[in-house]
């Protein structure tokens, strides 16, 4: 049922245009000699056709076409406008203001069935076209959604690989992550780039997969050449995760290149210095390191919650970024009930 709105301010008139809309197929009239009325129904509910007085009180036929095209949705409705005016600058203003049609009074009934049909078979097209874009754009979406699934499932994976070379187990990436997107979510970052972290972070150790057995697997401290080894970790994660289209393995690389540097500039493998470190770099930084002292270890006990706070709050300014030790710091009962829910296997 197509929507056919007729606003005049003669009520005779209004009569007569519904007699005629009466004659075109499924369509339903509805009738308003105020405009203001005319236009607030218009502007709530979706009209298919308009017809439109030019003299009338308070708001004239042009006015009216010109607030209906600016609100939104709008833009397109079908507009025929019915003028006993015959000047060429009346047609020209409402032209410029938005209708589509003229019909000249008295209205002869064959030209009104005519120009409303042609009217409202341009309503049908675009109402088709309206909802194959919609259709395009849900199917789209679906697809995306696909896309990233796959993309996730590819990068726990990838996770996984690391997690199945180091001690460490696959519960301390899903706490580090949720420990990540907490510190961003405090900082004020975007929901995409919460959910960002959350994502790409577990794969800060995926370098690791290039590590030999002999080092990444020692119990005891590494020495100097070994310990230089293992800090390969970082550019080679950069190398394997680097260099694609995809948003979140460019982020996973970012991170598993920077999540060693230090405030101070004392880190690796760059010796970046304050702010030269990426913020994801440095929020991962104390999330990783707060949940590596707080888990047990083969060649380590765990550490109490009050010393590795304590760690931390000793290492703002020098290995950690202080605005994200200080956020940290500020939501450990939340930090505590991501510990509470992702506990190591005994």
């Amino acid at each position: 049922m197509l929507n056919v709105v007729i606003v005049d301010d003669t009520e005779i008139n209004v009569t007569l245009l519904r007699h005629l809309v009466a004659k075109l197929e499924d369509c339903a009239s509805y009738c308003f000699t105020d405009p203001k009325q005319g236009l607030a129904w218009c502007q709530v509910q979706m009209p298919d056709l308009v017809l439109v007085d030019y003299m009338m009180p308070d708001l004239d036929g042009i006015e009216f076409i010109r607030r209906l095209r600016g609100t939104p949705g709008r833009e397109n409705i079908p507009i025929l406008m019915i003028t006993a005016n015959d000047e060429v600058k009346v047609r020209y203003d409402a032209l410029t203001a938005g209708a589509n049609d003229f019909l000249t009074k008295p209205v002869d009934r064959t030209e009104f069935i005519a120009r409303s049909r042609n009217m409202l078979a341009l309503r049908v097209s675009q109402k088709h076209l309206e909802d194959k874009a919609s259709w395009l754009a849900e199917e789209v979406q679906k697809a995306t959604a696909e896309l990233v699934n796959r993309e996730r499932e590819t990068i726990l994976r990838l996770s996984r690989a690391a997690e199945f070379r180091d001690p460490e187990t696959g519960v301390h990436i899903q706490r580090m992550a949720r420990y990540s997107c907490l510190i961003a979510a405090k900082m004020g970052l975007s929901p995409a780039d919460q959910e960002l972290i959350l994502n790409a972070a577990p794969m800060h150790d995926v370098g690791k997969v290039g590590i030999p057995d002999h080092i990444l697997l020692k119990p005891g401290k590494l020495d100097q050449d070994e310990f230089e080894i293992m800090k390969t970790h970082t550019t080679m994660g950069g190398r394997i995760l680097g260099g694609s289209s995809s948003k979140l393995l460019e982020t996973a690389a970012q991170i598993a290149l920077t999540h060693h540097e230090k405030f101070d500039g004392s880190g690796y493998p760059n010796g970046l210095i304050g702010e030269e470190i990426p913020l994801l770099g440095r929020i991962v930084a104390v999330a990783d390191v707060f949940d590596a002292l707080t888990s047990a270890r083969p060649y380590k006990p765990a550490w109490s919650h009050e010393r590795a706070v304590d760690l931390l709050r000793e290492g703002a300014g020098s290995h950690f970024d202080p605005a994200c030790v200080e956020v940290f710091l500020d939501n450990l009962d939340a930090v505590q009930e991501i510990q509470s829910r992702f506990k190591d296997e005994e």
